[in-house]
């Protein structure tokens, strides 16, 4: 057993997504006192909050429950109540690294003497899942490692016996290092920040059901990809779309791209490559909801809430909550596209639906509706229709509204055909409006049309136009 000296301690947990509610008039959430104490058990283990803290007073006379509160919900952007209301209890319930957390705005380092001091790194696998081939396992491991190396001056050398700078293994429960697994689920996996002895070792929960690359179960190359960057030593990422963020969420690992975020991580502790390939992409970036220039692919309401999609990703606005959540689609809705190009939700059959290209995918609540995804000619829309730009359900008419290029159709939801006499001119229903509709939905009386990065606000009933509005009236800036 090497020694345990100096390392700092990090897993990946399995991603758990924000809960719906169940319908439209679900009372709110009564906090128990055994909530209240589940609470307090959490900031004693991932916010440093003890017991000498709950006899004293801190700064400004705050009580320090309150403020261990509120910094757990500045790091997972929840509204900053420094109470324990619902939303913050739902974020503690959800599966979890084991790490405390810290207070780091994007990728984060160990910091100190917490990296290696070559650049020319050895790794070894010390045994093998059942879940997967040994072929399968060495070509996840060596593209995980090849994730890094891409990016650096970073280079990985596989040896067959001896001590490497990284040794890889799968167990059970207490295999050997004091942080013992804790079976089917949870935590995934486990790695130390580099330093002398087990430092940079990555160790495998084998109760966990590792797959090459398949959505069921838990792709290796993902959880191995990020327990490297442990091993290299980058801490966890507050970016819901970077690799070393907390969560496990499944991405096509054909196409995987490592995030900027994690770029930037790993490039402040070793450098750029400098023989980088010139026709490598360029890294993917989390959406800003700041970026006043931004112009969403769709926006939805979905049970009271707002939804706004962009790329990979979507923010999440309750009216109670100023603060939207950002999240990747999908750790939202596993089954749905990477990317949307419309969105609407349905309040006949209180469903949401996405579309990509000619395919439309139901969701009820967090559950894909049997059948779907299917062709969008499920709405009886022509075959020459390639894709939807826009949609929206006009609650005054009961009608869903699709808009395509710079015209727009009409289905009728009650019975399930489209209305006779459509497409249509956009400007017949939007006195002169000529730009592309981008994303649309209705408000409090008010339809809201997204053309580029503008809101219009129409009333559909007298087509009179009121307002011209930008993006952060419903989608504020989150820094």
């Amino acid at each position: 057993m090497r020694s345990l000296n100096l390392c700092i301690f990090l897993s990946l947990t399995v991603a758990v997504v924000y809960s719906l509610p169940l319908d439209r008039d679900q009372p709110p959430q009564q906090i128990t006192h055994k909530d209240e104490e589940f609470a307090e058990s959490y900031l004693k283990s991932f916010f440093n909050l003890t017991k000498e803290h709950k006899r004293s007073f801190g700064r400004r006379g705050v009580n320090p429950m309150v403020e261990k509160l509120r910094d757990m919900q500045r790091f997972f952007g929840l509204s900053i109540t420094g109470s324990v209301d619902a939303d913050t209890l739902q974020m503690m319930k959800k599966a979890r690294c084991g790490v405390p957390d810290t207070q780091v705005a994007l990728f984060s380092t160990f910091g100190g003497d917490q990296k290696w001091r070559t650049t020319a790194l050895t790794y070894r696998i010390l045994n093998y899942t059942p879940d997967m081939t040994r072929v399968e396992v060495d070509e996840s491991v060596e593209k995980a490692l090849n994730v890094w190396a891409r990016v650096t001056p970073l280079t990985f050398r596989r040896i067959e016996r001896g001590t490497a700078d990284i040794m890889i293994s799968f167990g059970r429960g207490s295999h050997g290092d004091y942080y013992p697994f804790d079976g089917p689920q949870g935590t995934l996996a486990h790695a130390f920040a580099p330093s002398t002895g087990i430092g940079g070792d990555a160790h495998f929960d084998e109760d966990e059901d590792f797959t090459f690359s398949s959505r069921r179960g838990y792709v290796l190359f993902l959880v191995a990809a990020h327990e490297f960057g442990h091993s290299l030593g980058l801490g966890h990422s507050r970016d819901p779309g970077a690799l070393m963020y907390p969560n496990y969420i499944y991405k096509n690992p054909d196409t995987f791209q490592l995030p900027r975020d994690d770029v930037n991580g790993i490039q402040s502790l070793y450098g750029p490559n400098v023989n980088v390939n010139p026709n490598e992409p360029t890294p993917p970036t989390t959406p800003d909801s700041c970026d006043a220039t931004m112009v969403l692919d769709a926006v939805s309401t979905l049970r009271g809430e707002m939804l706004f999609f962009k790329g990979s990703f979507f923010w999440r606005k309750h009216p109670q909550n100023p603060r939207p959540r950002q999240s990747l689609i999908s750790s939202f809705w596993p089954n749905a596209p990477e990317k949307v190009n419309a969105a609407f939700e349905s309040r006949q059959t209180d469903r949401v639906y996405l579309f990509q290209g000619r395919q439309v995918w139901a969701f009820s609540g967090y559950d894909l509706v049997s059948g779907f995804p299917r062709n969008i000619d499920y709405f009886g829309l022509p075959r020459n229709v390639n894709k939807i730009n826009a949609a929206l359900y006009d609650t005054h008419k009961s009608r869903t509204l699709f808009f395509v290029g710079d015209q727009y159709y009409s289905y009728d939801e009650a019975r399930r055909t489209m209305d006779a006499g459509f497409p249509k001119s956009i400007e017949t229903l939007l006195p002169g409006h000529t730009s592309k509709v981008t994303a649309g939905f209705q408000y409090r009386g008010y339809t809201y049309i997204y053309s580029g990065s503008n809101i219009l606000e129409y009333s559909l009933r007298t087509g009179k136009l009121f307002r011209v509005l930008r993006n952060d009236y419903f989608l504020p800036c989150a820094n």
